[in-house]
């Protein structure tokens, strides 16, 4: 496909052109790498480059225009320059413009939040599918396109391949597209000139303080997403979370809360929690689902929720989600013959830990010992090591030491973090195990008839 570069350039704030923008436009990218004659660059600043060092690169490939935030000291050949005040926040808009403004094709909904986000957006997805819609989600572990599915590298895509994804989504027919918009893609502006028809607040705890170095800067980026959202979208915010309130301060959508413990508009209750699954009463309606724990149940209550809002009928609502499965590495269970039960789990903070390991301790009832497997994943958030060992030691009877996906860091570098926030109690039922196969190995010998493992991570 091909674009007139002054077309997409109508809905961005420019500050001064040099060159012809009449000319022909055939893709737009942010690296370098990726420029063929005909391609926008866009001089992205990030974390670990800055894309103006690699403008001379993009107009030795062929660049047919250049997007970015300072012009090159010298310039020559016939490439139009185009210089804004935001580079990040450009990308996302043009990208937008190139693909015909996709997001406006179908209803769009985001999650953001620390916990519960692909549970959510992959419920919402199965849901609207069995209700007889073509959906499309993203998510941290793949994409879909209705039922088909596409890799998935970052929670929440970079503009160009987001608004590519949602082009074909559009082409394909899909009505709602759901997905995961990570602090990350807020802060660096990746869902900039998306329409969303509403926007899900989870929650919010210690979580990516490597990037943004403080939990205010982390709210903050979260906070980006409702700032922008317009007055015809909805705001769904889990009331129970105090800082649902701050989240949704300068928004210009309409607001609504879910909650179990506050006062909302959409309210549920636990009625009986069993280790096959959870009884829930929603709005008065009593269901059975496979899904176990509170923190289960709020991402239950968020699926109702939006969905109502998205207008569907209630009882249908509750009717598809009581047969609906759980998510892959969400909670999975698994039981030997011996009587021992495996669960899996995702969780990789010190909350959603939390939130594992006493849903574990009330199914458990203190009949079994509860042994935990856990790392910490590496090149992330250091400060949440120590923190994710103690909630872990401290809700276990045994805990192992181990890896997980360590990254471009030694994982023996990664137990020692987790080790330092142990006190001499809570060592003295800790192993250290950095092979992660052996350490659930380990975790099974140690098993016997109704003690649970917990594998997470």
């Amino acid at each position: 496909m091909e674009k007139i570069l002054s077309d997409i350039l109508k809905d961005i704030e420019v500050l001064q052109v040099k060159g012809d923008t009449g000319r022909h436009i055939a893709g737009i990218t942010f690296d370098s790498r990726q420029v063929v004659p005909g391609v926008v660059f866009a001089a992205v600043r990030g974390t670990q480059s800055d894309g103006h060092d690699y403008i001379d690169a993009a107009l030795a490939s062929g660049a047919s225009a250049i997007i970015c935030e300072q012009f090159p000291a010298s310039f020559s050949g016939n490439a139009t320059l185009v210089r804004v005040k935001d580079s990040s926040l450009s990308l996302g808009i043009l990208a937008s413009s190139f693909y015909d403004h996709p997001s406006a094709k179908f209803k769009l909904v985001g999650i953001t939040g620390t916990n519960g986000k692909t549970t959510t957006i992959t419920l919402l997805h199965r849901l609207f599918t069995a209700l007889g819609y073509k959906s499309g989600c993203f998510t941290t572990i793949r994409n879909y396109i209705g039922n088909e599915t596409v890799d998935a590298t970052h929670t929440t895509p970079d503009p160009v391949q987001l608004n590519r994804i949602m082009k074909d989504m559009a082409e394909s027919g899909c009505k709602y597209v759901f997905m995961q918009v990570s602090s990350h893609a807020l802060a660096q502006q990746r869902v900039a000139g998306l329409r969303f028809a509403g926007a899900i607040f989870s929650n919010i705890t210690h979580d990516h303080l490597d990037y943004h170095k403080t939990f205010d800067e982390y709210l903050k980026a979260k906070k980006l997403f409702f700032d922008n959202l317009s007055p015809a979208s909805f705001a769904l915010i889990n009331t129970d979370d105090r800082n649902g309130k701050i989240i949704v301060q300068n928004t210009k959508a309409t607001i609504h809360y879910y909650g179990i413990r506050s006062m909302a508009d959409f309210k549920a209750r636990i009625v009986e929690s069993r280790v096959d699954g959870t009884l829930l009463n929603i709005d008065g309606i009593e269901i059975w689902t496979r899904f176990i724990g509170e923190f289960n149940a709020y991402n239950l209550l968020a699926v109702y929720s939006c969905a109502c809002l998205l207008g569907q009928q209630k009882e249908e609502v509750l009717k598809v989600m009581s047969s609906l499965e759980t998510v892959e590495g969400r909670f999975q269970y698994l039981q030997s013959p011996e009587g021992v039960t495996a669960v899996i789990d995702y969780a990789h903070t010190p909350d959603a830990i939390m939130n594992v390991l006493k849903t574990i301790g009330q199914i458990n009832k203190g009949n079994g010992q509860v042994i935990t497997v856990i790392g910490a994943g590496g090149n992330r958030d250091r400060t949440k090591r120590p923190v994710m060992a103690q909630v872990a030691a401290d809700l276990s009877d045994k805990l192992i030491l181990t890896s997980d996906n360590p990254r471009n860091e030694e994982p023996e570098e990664i137990i020692r973090d987790m080790k330092a926030g142990l006190d001499d109690r809570q060592l003295a039922k800790t192993m250290i195990q950095p092979d992660r196969h052996e350490a659930i190995k380990t975790a099974c010998m140690l098993a016997g008839k109704g003690d649970i493992i917990l594998i997470a991570g």
